[in-house]
């Protein structure tokens, strides 16, 4: 599986280390990080530094676990976009709902102490 976790304090990092996010890798990223929701984790950041493409599917997985996340009273978080994977965000009005960092650090950071 090219999806892999981390913990950073009270933050988990998700990574994907793939270039495209799309099936079957996006199944794997949706069971791993909605998994990580229901078991009470309430800060993540996405990192999709390695990710150039997404599709339509996964505009939807990352607004249902935005949804999902926040729900929980959690807050979900998306570090090193793309500039493709960014428009995609931004023609599907999901940008609107997802906080977007330039890197993990900066994700990280906006969590605050």
């Amino acid at each position: 599986m090219n999806v892999t976790t981390a913990q950073h304090g009270p933050v988990t990092i998700v990574t994907v280390n793939e270039s495209r996010l799309t099936y079957p890798v996006l199944a794997d990223f949706a069971t791993v990080t909605a998994d990580l929701i229901a078991r009470g984790e309430k800060r993540l950041v996405i990192d999709l530094g390695a990710v150039g493409y997404v599709d339509s599917a996964t505009i939807g997985c990352l607004m249902d676990l935005y949804r999902q996340a926040t729900a929980t009273g959690g807050r979900l978080k998306l570090a090193g976009v793309q500039k493709r994977v960014e428009t995609m965000l931004t023609m599907t009005g999901a940008h609107h709902f997802l906080e977007v960092y330039a890197d993990r650090p900066t994700a990280l950071a906006s969590f605050g102490g």
